[in-house]
């Protein structure tokens, strides 16, 4: 899983973002604002190697759909091979700016939470106001849309999308990070 992971960040270095994948301590405090009971649905974009797919996984509810958008070829691949015999799990090989059309194909009208691994740091702007705007409309009332970035950077970015922000910091993870709690 390492290897794979340092292979594609050395030929997508924008899109990828990292060297390693994510520490088990930062997945741990990505999903730790999640209410796994109430959850019925939850997005993940850009879940790469599934650090935080496999902490959704262990507390989700039986009957939570969990639907993945990854872009990557060989994360996609991987992830295939890893979570496709899970019930109501989703693996979709595309991009998160087009969320409305995935989840319109499962018949699923809003999400709960949203799980995000895309380094907007490194994306271009465009998309990544596309990915927010649509995040942000496919959130629930009470939804929340939960992100790290390795610096502070885009916060005031991302925080134009939401009307409120809660900040943690992980430094057991290789670099230390921020997650950044969004809701509308």
């Amino acid at each position: 899983m390492g290897e794979l992971f340092i292979s594609q960040y050395a030929k997508k270095p924008r899109t990828v973002g990292a060297i390693l994948p994510s520490s088990r301590y930062l997945a741990t405090k990505m999903v730790g604002e999640i209410n796994f009971e109430t959850a019925n649905v939850i997005v993940e974009y850009g879940p790469g190697t599934g650090v935080f797919t496999k902490e959704l996984l262990k507390r989700r509810k039986q009957g939570t759909v969990l639907l993945l958008i990854e872009i990557n070829e060989d994360f996609y691949q991987y992830l295939l091979e890893e979570y496709s015999e899970e019930k109501n799990v989703h693996i979709i090989h595309g991009s998160a700016e087009h969320i409305k059309q995935y989840l319109e194909g499962y018949g699923i009208k809003c999400v709960d939470y949203i799980v995000s691994g895309l380094p907007f740091s490194s994306l271009p702007k465009n998309l990544s106001i596309s990915i927010l705007k649509e995040a942000a409309s496919i959130l629930r009332k009470e939804g929340m849309f939960i992100t790290f970035q390795y610096t502070k950077m885009k916060k005031m970015f991302i925080e134009q999308f939401f009307s409120s922000m809660k900040i943690q910091r992980e430094f057991l993870n290789l670099p230390p990070a921020y997650i950044f709690h969004c809701q509308k």
